[in-house]
Formats: structure tokens, sequence, C-alpha cells
């Protein structure tokens, strides 16, 4: 028996009024929801710039408890009304502690937990160290409504070994929420066809479709323009991708998976019948 799930990627710029970019994501979502996606991905970050490309201590005000970020208390009515599943990006403050955690809300508006980001950049334009701790949940898979979801954030998603612990879990679909762009010390320097090749790697070697949500634009926070490349995707159990947008339009993308023939054809080929290492910590 098919079990079909349609699973979307938003992709669009932001600016520094929370509320605007509040409502345009709440926008995005509905639309990619009244065009059937159940399962609906925001990029990182989506309160404000990608503040992170310098150290401004002017930043820890724009951190919000987990439950009270007004980014989730937004999405909550919005996917109780439209039935539908979405992992929204924050930038948390829990105690004196702060984290790049994502908050996961299921179709009924319930928060089913979150995720702290466990890979933390710390480079010329992604200074996120400064900001973030390195997350203390392990990796987490939500048993949604309509599918097991596991989700890295940005950075995550070059380490195989973050896919691989969540389809362990369980997870039966990877989403990755992004900001990433341009290098302010090599202009030369484009990750973008790395940067959708790692994924698509993780998805071949987990026999999973992976949705990557970046954002596009330019942004001026107080260091060197940071240029985003958009690009956002989702590829299937192949690693082929099946819709994928480009450097610079805004809007949403959608797939739809059929989650049994999934799960026959991971266990077919073998990957976690033969894998060793199983005393590894993840």
């Amino acid at each position: 028996m098919s079990r079909i799930i349609t699973v979307a990627a938003l992709q669009t710029s932001y600016g520094r009024d929370m509320a605007e970019n509040i409502g345009k994501t709440e926008a995005l979502v509905a639309e990619a929801a009244r065009a059937g996606a159940q399962i609906i991905l925001p990029s990182e970050l989506f309160q404000n710039i990608y503040f992170c490309t310098t150290q401004d201590e002017n930043w820890f005000s724009h951190a919000y408890p987990a439950d009270d970020h007004p980014c989730v208390k937004a999405m909550q009515p919005l996917a109780r009304q439209m039935g539908i599943v979405i992992p929204v990006s924050i930038f948390e403050r829990e105690g004196p502690t702060y984290y790049n955690s994502v908050v996961m809300i299921d179709a009924d508006g319930s928060i089913l937990g979150l995720y702290r980001k466990h890979h933390i950049p710390d480079g010329p334009g992604y200074q996120e160290k400064y900001y973030f701790r390195p997350g203390d949940t392990g990796y987490r898979v939500w048993h949604t409504r309509f599918a097991n979801v596991g989700v890295g954030i940005c950075w995550d998603q070059w380490f195989p070994e973050c896919a691989r612990a969540m389809v362990r879990l369980g997870a039966e679909v990877l989403l990755y929420p992004t900001a990433i762009g341009s290098e302010p010390h090599n202009p030369a320097l484009d990750t973008q066809q790395p940067w959708t090749r790692a994924m698509q790697g993780h998805a071949v070697s987990n026999i999973v479709p992976v949705v990557a949500s970046n954002r596009v634009g330019v942004e001026q926070g107080l260091g060197a323009p940071q240029h985003f490349y958009g690009s956002s995707f989702i590829a299937d159990h192949r690693g082929d991708l099946v819709a994928q947008m480009n450097r610079t339009e805004e809007g949403f993308i959608k797939a739809s998976f059929d989650m049994e023939f999934l799960h026959t054809h991971r266990a077919a080929w073998g990957f976690f019948r033969d894998l060793r290492g199983n005393d590894l910590p993840f």
C-alpha cells in the first residue's frame, strides 16, 4: 500500500524587519500548502538577515526562548489551520546560553520538540561560534503526521555522520534549512555545486529524499556583503534533483515520494543490513 508525502522548500530573501520576514514566510508556506505540500521547509534563521557575518553583541537581543519565539508563535496557528508540518529555524536563548535551533511544529500546531545545531562553523563570513553553542539535543527525528522527519541545520549538511545518524533513528526524509552564499575572503570561491553534491550523496547513501532550503539576495551586515546563492533543491533517493530553484528566484518547489516504496527499496539495497561500525556513538 502506498503512502505518498509531498514536501516543499521555500526560497526567498530576507531583511531586518522580523515581522515582515515572518509575514513573507507565512505567505509562501500557505501558497505551498495550497499546492498540496504537507511538510514545508523555510530557510535558516529567517527571522532576520544572516547576522553571523561578523561579531556584534547587539544581535544577542534578537534571541528568544524556543516556545516563545515570534517565528514559532506565528507558524503554530498556520500549521494547525492548514494541516501542515513546519520546521522553524530560530535564534534560541535558554538562560545564559544561545543556540541555532529548529522547532518542529506538527500538523495540529503542537510543538514536537527542538533540535540544536551540532556543527557550528567559524570562518570569514560565517562566525557562528561567537553566537551559538554546539547543540546538546543529540540528532532528532520526529514522528509527524505525515512522515518521520530528520532535520540538520546548514553546516550540519556537510557531515555524512549527521545524515546517517538521522536515518538510523528512523528518518524517512531529511531536511536542511540553510543560509549559504559567497565567501568574503575569496570572491572566486563558489561552493554551490559542492554544497549540492554533498547532500545528493546523503540521499544516495541512505536511500532517502533530501530537501535543502536556502535564501537569496545580497545582505549587508557589519562586514562584507553576503551574496546568497539560492539553488534550493529536492533530491530523490537516487540523489537525482527532482526540483531545483536558480540563484535568484523566490518562491517554493515541491515533490512527492512514496514512503512504502522507499522502505522496501532501502532494505533491498542492503546498506543498513551490511553497515559496520555499530559501536560508533551516532
